[in-house]
């Protein structure tokens, strides 16, 4: 495609919003010739050409030329064509010798540990998803359901005849939605699939921003995959890294032996924590890149959100670093004045192009505003990860019974700011690698009472306000920490005698919790305002029971009780709004959960006794660490 005057003004001022349909490899004509239009940003290199099969990989002899003084080099490689692997040779100014980078901009990449670009053509996939885009567009996803399935696609499932395989995005795509659907889950969110060439980062060390991994297969391979997730009813959400980037001699470091895209000063350019560069956010071109990256993966590929990582790492300057190893922002403050920018750019962008797409920070400080409106001053994303919920909570869960209440302000804490953003619960990836342990293995006590805290737990984060996000396995209670190199457990489920039923237990509880969610309208409908929670009864730490209300703007509301000891309670009063017959929705301890089934009950009835400061009351059996929801019949 032509690079025109208004799409040299749009990249040099950081506004362009399509970079990629101008920058990277573009099959197309020239002269009636077919091939490749090439095009590159080195505005320091003194030569650019690109290398491939077809010159030998010579550099020097497929040469590009600049483009006026906007920094880009462009060229038409006659007879290149889809598959074609490559690189750009870029000799910096004043030096002899050549470095070769893989294209910022390519639409795929080799397998690693090979490095090169290929060429490819994006266009001409059969989408079947235009009812589900149509949808997205009009929904309102603050009042509706979000329950996010965290995927791992290397370590979700691999090839049972072979497990060093990986599976491909299709044979995912004939897999992985019908089951995230049939589990109740509305999203599924992917760990980095952009390209990167260790296997063991997960996807956070971003060398191919445009290329989805080719671990899994090719760019069309991968839109099979969000199509069948959208045909099933999910959408897909994608872990974005515009925080930092790998130092790989092929990547975008140094790219034109200059530091091009991140800071030349290492008190902003580098990252202490993981060893890797850091954009320059204040650079209009690196804006042009990252910003047109955020679009399109919604643009090209019909995904439904970005999750961005490490968001506080880009908002203060001082992140993990000493006094004297980093640099005030021009008024004397720690804040990166450039990357809120960026920050507020990309989500005003992404939700006047794409309507119904979600943007979602993990954010881990008291910054204000991450989900308040641009207009407001805020950085404008949809959701943002409560991750004080998550450490607390996890906190709480892991102390024996006995002790638990010395510390029942981990649990209700979280109420006191739980409407000062809008924010999504996470259980993720992080909290079950790395000696942390699994979830199940967090809880205390012998494997019955592991199983019922990892219920009670689960149902607990179901009833809190908060959009919620669950990891791949922990929905089967994987008893050992997420290997990445190995497919999860599965064979968990088919174990003989109560080992398997307890698995299984947990498998349906997670399929009945999100079924429970998306039918009722008062565990999602005002997740992010005090309308929808009301606190019972949170003062009971000797008995360790606490007992809240979830609320719809209508009349719909549930009333949730947790016993979070071993032991069961006869006859244990609570207050309640309203007097009548009480149906129990849901009971962690149920048999068919794996649980002892004690006490089990269909209703209670609430009579004129005033209780917790209501004017009605019911006596109820609480199961031993179990959690019952109630519904007025």
């Amino acid at each position: 495609m032509a690079l025109s005057e208004y799409d040299l003004y749009l990249f040099g001022t950081g506004e362009h919003q399509e970079a990629y349909r101008r920058l990277g490899a573009h099959p197309g004509r020239h002269d009636g010739a077919e091939g490749v239009q090439f095009s590159v940003w080195a505005p320091n290199a003194d030569a650019v050409s690109v290398i491939a099969d077809f010159n030998g990989w010579t550099p020097g002899a497929t040469t590009l030329v600049p483009i006026q003084s906007s920094g880009i080099w462009r060229g038409f490689v006659a007879g290149a064509r889809p598959g074609t692997a490559y690189k750009f040779a870029v000799r910096p100014r004043g030096v002899t010798r050549w470095l070769e980078k893989a294209d910022p901009y390519a639409f795929a990449a080799e397998l690693r540990p090979a490095t090169a670009s290929i060429v490819a053509d994006l266009d001409g996939f059969s989408w079947s998803d235009a009812g589900w885009l149509a949808r997205r567009a009009q929904t309102n996803w603050q009042a509706a359901p979000i329950a996010v399935y965290e995927v791992h696609l290397g370590s979700w499932r691999r090839d049972p005849s072979d497990p060093r395989r990986f599976l491909t995005y299709r044979e995912l795509g004939d897999m992985l939605p019908s089951y995230a659907a049939d589990m109740g889950f509305t999203h599924v969110e992917l760990l980095p699939v952009a390209e990167h060439p260790l296997d063991m980062s997960w996807g956070y060390q971003t060398t191919g921003y445009f290329a989805p991994s080719a671990r899994f297969g090719s760019p069309r391979d991968f839109m099979y995959f969000v199509d069948c997730c959208h045909a099933a009813g999910l959408g897909v959400i994608l872990d974005w890294v515009p925080a930092h980037f790998p130092k790989d001699a092929h990547a975008l470091g140094q790219f034109d032996g200059t530091h091009l895209y991140e800071h030349a000063d290492p008190r902003m350019g580098e990252h202490p924590d993981w060893g890797t560069y850091i954009f320059n956010y204040g650079r209009s071109e690196v804006r042009s890149f990252l910003v047109s990256n955020a679009l399109f993966w919604p643009d090209v590929y019909h995904v439904d959100g970005l999750r961005v990582d490490a968001v506080a790492s880009m908002l203060y300057l001082d992140y993990s670093r000493q006094d004297g190893e980093w640099l005030p922002n021009r008024y004397g403050g720690r804040e990166n004045l450039e990357a809120i920018d960026f920050l507020r750019q990309t989500n005003g962008a992404l939700h006047a192009r794409f309507p119904g797409v979600l943007t979602i920070a993990e954010e881990s400080t008291a910054w204000p505003n991450v989900t308040g409106s641009l207009e407001d001053g805020g950085l404008g994303f949809d959701l943002k990860w409560n991750m004080g919920w998550m450490h607390d909570t996890l906190s709480y869960f892991s102390r024996d019974p006995v002790h638990r209440r010395f510390h029942q302000n981990e649990l209700t804490f979280s109420i006191m700011y739980a409407f000062s953003e809008r924010f999504l619960l996470p259980l993720s990836h992080d909290e079950v690698v790395h000696g942390k342990r699994s979830l199940l293995d967090k809880m205390p006590g012998d494997g019955w009472q592991k199983f019922a805290n990892l219920r009670l737990l689960l149902a607990y984060m179901y009833g809190h306000p908060g959009k919620k996000l669950l990891f791949m396995g922990d929905e089967i209670a994987q008893g050992a920490e997420w290997d990445h190199s190995r497919s999860l457990d599965w064979h968990l489920l088919e174990e003989p005698g109560e080992g398997g039923a307890w698995h299984r237990g947990i498998q349906t509880l997670t399929a009945e919790l999100n079924a429970l969610l998306q039918d009722r309208a008062a565990l999602h409908e005002i997740d992010s305002d005090w309308r929808g929670f009301e606190w019972l009864d949170f003062s009971d730490a000797e008995n360790s029971v606490i007992a809240f209300r979830r609320k719809s703007t209508g009349q719909e509301s549930l009333v949730f009780v947790c016993n979070f000891t071993p032991v069961v309670r006869d006859n244990y009063r609570v207050g309640l709004p309203d007097p009548g017959s009480y149906k129990v929705l849901l009971n962690t301890d149920e048999e068919r959960f794996g649980g002892s089934g004690a006490g089990q009950r269909e209703s209670f009835s609430a009579g004129d006794t005033p209780w917790h400061g209501r004017p009605y009351s019911a006596e109820i059996i609480l199961p031993p660490l179990a959690l019952i929801v109630l519904e007025r019949g």
